[in-house]
C-alpha cells in the first residue's frame, strides 16, 4: 500500500467534505464524527463534485441532481444514482491524512 498525505485533520471539520486534487482524479475527504472517510469526488451520475455536496450522517447529497451515497461504503443512498462510488484507504497519522489511491475499489 501506497499512502500518500492529502491534507491534515484540522483542513476537514466535523461534518465536512474537502476536494483533494493530489492524484489522476480528484478525491473528497470527508470527516464523520471525527471518523475519515475518501471517496471518489465525481458523482457517478453526472460530473459534479460531491465535495460540493451536503454530508449528514455518513451519506453526501450531490447538489446537482440530489443523488445520495454512503461514504463508508459507496453505496448509493438515493437515485437518480445507480453507480457506487469508488473509496480508498485511509488513515490518520499525527494530525495527517493518507490515502491509498491506487488500492481504491468500487463500492458495493
Amino acid at each position: 500500500m501506497a499512502f500518500e498525505k492529502v491534507c491534515n485533520l484540522e483542513d476537514v471539520s466535523e461534518g465536512e467534505a474537502l476536494q483533494i486534487e493530489a492524484f489522476e482524479e480528484a478525491i473528497a475527504v470527508y470527516n464523520v464524527g471525527g471518523q475519515i472517510f475518501a471517496t471518489q469526488d465525481r458523482c457517478t451520475h453526472g460530473d459534479w463534485s460531491l465535495a460540493d455536496g451536503f454530508l449528514e450522517d455518513g451519506v453526501i447529497e450531490c447538489t446537482l441532481h440530489w443523488g445520495k451515497f454512503c461514504v463508508r461504503t459507496g453505496r448509493v443512498k438515493a437515485p437518480p444514482a445507480c453507480d457506487p462510488l469508488t473509496i480508498y484507504p485511509v488513515e490518520v497519522r499525527g494530525g495527517e491524512i493518507f490515502v491509498d489511491y491506487e488500492a481504491g475499489k468500487v463500492g458495493e
